[in-house]
């Protein structure tokens, strides 16, 4: 088995763009998506400025952490080592984009499956090289053979007179970049100045450090000192309102029934409607929505059952549609218990409910934490966060639920949904304090000082404010617990849109 691998001259490379040119004819790439594309970086202060061009492309790497988190293995190993892609696969998640730390994988507006670079894999094949290797004037793309010790790209990788991008994800990358400018190859070192690009309009999908986040960021000030990314292709974000609603329909599903499993612990099980029926038709519901915002979110809605018939068992996302279906089952079996009026029953769900529950609010934590591109979600406190969210998002639903029947131990309730909300922000505000490296910090930056600043307000005010709400009871509980929800599924849409804000490319 072979390990082929690009050697990308960036000394050589004289920014003429016929190997995008090359991969578009070659594959059919539609406009405004790119498979590979040249990056123009200048450094220095006029008159004394020097251009830059490297070529972006997949990365090939050893240990793919996008085939990892693909749900259908849509995204796979070839014979000779080239990662590449099935389209017949690929149920359009997104989940791969934002699992991959170069930015180099797209949804195709033509097939909505993703795509990438796969080294021209059908010409290797054939014992052709890929079309960018065969137009590139300067000969500054070269294929080399990793597992030969002779060859370039194995000598530049040996002696360390290559650079490769983003190392610090050791993803094992097979591109080796020659004779590099490394502002050129860290997306965080360059930056797009204010009056734009050469030959493009810039666009919010032209993702770049902004100020307030050069600001925040080690070991800079103003940006002045960085040198100017002068041309670049656009990468809008993948993730939005769906998945943050997502995550707080799950939270309401979990928490509902971690507070009727709180109250047959209590000693209510006796209540049929309050503990044995309504719960699980309220999460049951909730679960629903989750589901059609989960299948919505695909660009192939279709395949959804792909994740079951065609399941990755590395990928989180699979492993939560496990722990979802298993919750389901557990959700069912309370209901029919309660409609029955078998209270003695109720306790022997209790356990399992409340970890499948636990696993429905928590699993996104191992999901975020395949997003390996996405430095923001996998910190270690995203697990505590999500579970305290659950808690109260649980206690909220069930305040409004008690202007509409007499829910037993509401007092308890009351002190679970404090709890939970102190919990929430706590660890939301120690993630915030904490220090962190530049990438989590410039989506910090953009989570509480830049675009999504309205947002993480709005929950920052909300979630105090609810606390005296509560503790009224009746119509102002009722009203603390929706305020609750709003400001949940305002830090949530945040989190998810800070993730992103960080340029990788």
């Amino acid at each position: 088995m072979t390990r082929l691998g690009f050697v990308l001259d960036s000394g050589s490379c004289i920014g003429c763009h016929a190997c995008t040119v090359a991969c578009k004819s070659e594959h059919d790439v539609p406009i405004g998506v790119n498979r590979t594309w040249v990056k123009y970086v200048e450094t220095g202060i006029f008159p004394d400025t020097d251009r830059h061009f490297s070529v972006m492309r997949c990365n090939q790497c050893e240990d793919a952490p996008c085939m990892t988190i693909c749900p259908t293995s849509a995204l796979f190993r070839a014979d000779n080592g080239v990662v590449d892609f099935d389209d017949h696969n690929c149920i359009g998640c997104k989940a791969c984009i934002n699992a991959c730390p170069y930015d180099a994988i797209y949804i195709n507006p033509a097939t909505s499956t993703a795509h990438k670079c796969n080294f021209c894999n059908h010409r290797i094949e054939e014992g052709l090289e890929p079309s960018c290797v065969i137009v590139c004037p300067t000969r500054a793309i070269r294929v080399g053979d990793l597992d030969d010790p002779d060859s370039e790209i194995s000598r530049l990788h040996a002696n360390g007179d290559g650079r490769v991008r983003t190392p610090e994800q050791k993803t094992r990358p097979r591109v080796i970049y020659k004779d590099a400018e490394p502002s050129s190859l860290d997306p965080l070192a360059a930056a797009i100045a204010p009056d734009g690009l050469i030959w493009a309009d810039t666009t919010p999908a032209h993702s770049t450090p902004t100020p307030v986040a050069l600001t925040a960021a080690p070991d800079r000030d103003d940006g002045a000192d960085m040198a100017r990314t002068v041309y670049t292709t656009q990468h809008k974000p993948t993730w939005g309102s769906m998945v943050s609603g997502y995550l707080v329909t799950k939270a309401i599903a979990a928490g509902v029934m971690l507070v009727a499993a709180l109250l047959v612990v209590l000693g209510h099980g006796s209540e049929q409607a309050a503990v044995g029926i309504v719960p699980p038709m309220v999460a049951g519901a909730f679960l629903v929505l989750t589901g059609a915002l989960l299948v919505g979110d695909l660009r192939q809605p279709a395949r959804f059952h792909y994740l079951i018939t065609r399941g990755n068992r590395t990928s989180w996302l699979v492993k939560g549609a496990y722990v979802l279906a298993g919750f389901a089952v557990c959700l069912a079996a309370w209901w029919i218990v309660g409609l029955t009026g078998a209270a003695g029953i109720l306790p022997l769900l209790v356990v399992p409910t409340v970890l499948l529950a636990l696993g429905t609010a928590g699993y996104t934590a191992f999901l975020f934490a395949q997003c390996e591109g996405r430095d923001l979600w996998q910190g270690g406190l995203l697990l505590p966060v999500l579970l305290s969210q659950a808690v109260v998002a649980g206690g909220a639903a069930t305040m409004i639920l008690d202007l509409f029947m007499n829910i037993p131990e509401i007092a308890a309730v009351q002190t679970m949904l404090a709890v939970g909300l102190a919990a929430n922000m706590l660890l939301v505000v120690v993630e915030v304090r904490s220090s962190h490296s530049r990438h989590v910090t410039m989506a910090i930056a953009d989570l509480t000082l830049g675009a999504q600043r309205t947002r993480y307000l709005l929950w920052l005010f909300l979630t105090p404010a609810v606390l005296p709400l509560i503790l009224l009871g009746g119509v102002a509980a009722a009203i603390g617990g929706a305020c609750a929800l709003i400001g949940l599924f305002a830090y949530e849409d945040a989190y998810v849109r800070a993730g992103q804000s960080v340029p990788l490319s």
